[in-house]
């Protein structure tokens, strides 16, 4: 069994530590400024902008970003966090010294987007509200409101709430599939604490996936300044739309050395997917092919008679699937999918979780050296499967997909998302948030894969499983 090691995350800086920008030690810097002399006079650069070119008054953001910023709000949220002390269990340590704390409170800072005003529906990012105890938002105005949860997507890194408040301003949702690289775009956010921040810049390139840690993508790449705090803000054409919700930025230095250009952000038309199903449902479904590959490296190349090593081979193809019902078969190479290329497996991966259930998908495979379009209908990825179903000897455990964010650092497996206490499982040593890695089942790399591993149950089943940075084999008796 092939295990993917974990890539390095150093170089992914995301917004806000994927969890908002904690603002409380910025804020205690800036009550004390430093003192300095007064700037001397400095007579105007003769190289400074006219106020107008052929007798036009130079163009300005102004009027745009007066109908734009009263949408964009901060986040703010508290997390409860115990504070582990050796001696906190001790009854009398306790009565000695009632005033050490046994918790604290985390606090962050991250901006959102009202998108329905008359239902107070505001998008942020995932990872701003993520633990979170309570939230609330403040509007440009300075008022402040508690906002519930209505649902949110790991995967995508999106979230919705909504607040109860009236004269609130919506950003209208622009079809981001017409954006192009070179068109000027807009950042509104709180970086770093300071509320109804605005910077610009252009597109620098759309369709942009790959970056470790961060799901399913399809990100909006900008030059325009990204920094912490600025997660869930919003990024706005020319004409006020929203294009997408800004979410990560890019330093190989750490988020520390400052933005270099590289932003990233949601599409509007993912974002907005996304949150109609939140809006409708709670919770995302998505659509799934019900297969298995491969990316083709030089060897397989050479194998298959490609001229370069590129694709996807299809290893396995799981019954009742769409991949089955369009004639998928083992061996054939999916070179592109609806058009788009995809040069790996985790390119094809990435292409499914961003489907929704029922869509129409065009593949263009090679089978046998021949060019080949095969068209499916993507049916509802499971959720989740209870391990009793798989085998007797997993009663008791729900086992689940990994977590995208695990995907893109590079793992293969499934996650034991709950335990049952005293279950089967519990006895066998399974545990909450154990990631499977491989089992004498057979062959897996996701949860479709686990569950037709079991097509025949084996007679000695062993898992391999990670908790947290350690590796062993459990017993499944």
């Amino acid at each position: 069994m092939r295990h993917a090691p974990l890539k390095t995350l150093a170089a992914l800086t995301v917004a806000a530590g994927f969890g908002g920008f904690a603002a409380t030690a910025m804020r205690d810097g800036l009550q004390t400024p430093a003192l300095a002399e007064p700037a001397p006079a400095v007579p105007m650069a003769a190289g400074a902008l006219p106020a107008a070119v052929n007798g036009q008054p130079m163009p300005s953001l102004a009027p745009m970003l007066e109908k734009v910023t009263p949408a964009v709000v901060s986040v703010h949220t508290k997390q409860k966090v115990r504070i582990r002390n050796p001696f906190a269990d001790d009854p009398m340590f306790r009565r000695l010294f009632p005033q050490v704390p046994q918790e604290r409170i985390n606090q962050s800072l991250g901006s959102g987007v009202i998108v329905d005003a008359a239902k107070g529906l505001v998008l942020t990012n995932h990872h701003v509200i993520e633990g979170a105890d309570e939230v609330s938002v403040t509007l440009s105005d300075g008022r402040t409101f508690p906002a519930t949860f209505v649902g949110s997507d790991p995967d995508t890194d999106v979230a919705l709430m909504k607040i109860q408040a009236d004269k609130l301003t919506a950003l209208p949702l622009a079809n981001s599939d017409q954006m192009r690289v070179g068109d000027f775009v807009v950042a509104v956010g709180n970086p770093f604490g300071f509320s109804q921040t605005v910077t610009s810049g252009i597109v620098s390139a759309v369709g942009r996936s790959g970056l470790p840690g961060l799901g399913f993508q399809n990100f909006i790449q900008t030059d325009a300044s990204i920094n912490p705090g600025n997660s869930g803000g919003a990024l706005v054409n020319l004409r006020g739309e929203l294009v997408g919700i800004n979410t990560a930025t890019f330093n190989p230095q750490g988020s520390r050395a400052g933005d270099i250009g590289l932003g990233f952000a949601i599409p509007a038309n993912l974002a907005g997917n996304v949150m109609r199903q939140l809006a409708s449902t709670g919770e995302v479904r998505r659509g799934t092919l019900g297969l298995e590959t491969q990316t083709v490296d030089d060897q397989l190349a050479r194998g298959l008679g490609l001229d370069t090593p590129r694709g996807a081979v299809v290893t396995r193809v799981f019954p009742n699937s769409a991949a089955s019902a369009a004639g998928v078969r083992v061996g054939d190479v999916v070179l592109s999918a609806n058009g788009q290329r995809m040069d790996t497996r985790e390119a094809l991966h990435n292409f499914e979780g961003l489907q929704a259930v029922g869509s129409e998908v065009t593949l263009d495979v090679r089978r046998d050296k021949a060019p080949l379009s095969l068209k499916a209908t993507l049916r509802e990825q499971p959720r989740a499967y209870d391990g009793s179903v798989l085998d007797a000897r997993l009663t008791g455990a729900t086992f689940a997909d990994l977590p995208e964010r695990l995907r893109q650092a590079g793992l293969d497996g499934v996650l034991v998302s709950a335990v049952a206490p005293r279950s089967r499982a519990a006895q066998n040593g399974l545990q909450k948030d154990d990631v499977v890695l491989a089992a004498t089942s057979g062959e897996f790399s996701d949860l479709g894969g686990f569950r037709a591993s079991f097509s025949q149950s084996p007679q000695r089943l062993v898992l391999r499983v990670l908790r947290g940075n350690a590796r062993g084999d459990l017993a499944m008796q």
